[in-house]
């Protein structure tokens, strides 16, 4: 699974994987999977299997939402959820400053457990989802109950489906 050309962000997400005792293979790809759409066509998978991990601030306070890639987030319910009036999608800077990976490559695997994540609960839906490794080249299967686990989440109803939004 490790070799010596890997990221060392990829290394991370396997040490963290190996770790919490979850077996699976990291897959990088000549194809970005920076976008939930662009890793399930590079895996030739449904773009709802992607569970795509956004960060988000609620004030100075980094919060971690893992979704299917098929989903909005409406936050509005995310604020509700942390007790606060409001929520924004966190700049360059502060994604790479709450988690250590670039955006594109965010992984669910090797966050701090100080970072308050959500795993939206429609991943569940899927027996196995598609998550970044660290890298937007880099992704590993997995399913839900380990995405909460490898986390340090906590199942959330944060997602709106956008086919049946008004946003």
């Amino acid at each position: 699974m490790t070799d010596s050309l890997q990221h060392p962000n990829t290394v991370r997400v396997i040490a963290a994987l190996a770790a919490a005792a979850i077996k699976t293979d990291i897959r990088t790809t000549a194809e970005s999977t920076r976008t939930a759409q662009e890793a399930a066509d590079a895996l030739g998978v449904e773009v709802g299997a992607i569970a795509k991990t956004l960060v988000f601030m609620a004030g100075a306070e980094p919060i971690v939402v893992v979704a299917s890639g098929a989903q909005r987030i409406d936050t509005q319910a995310l604020a509700l959820l942390c007790g606060v009036p409001s929520i924004k999608r966190a700049d360059a800077d502060q994604v790479r400053a709450a988690t250590g990976y670039p955006i594109g490559g965010v992984s669910p695997a090797a966050l701090s457990p100080t970072l308050r994540v959500f795993v939206e609960k429609e991943l569940a839906m899927f027996d196995e989802v598609w998550a970044a490794a660290g890298t937007p080249h880099a992704v590993f299967r997995t399913n839900f109950q380990q995405l909460v686990t490898m986390s340090g989440g906590q199942m959330s109803t944060v997602g709106i489906d956008p086919q049946n939004s008004e946003a």
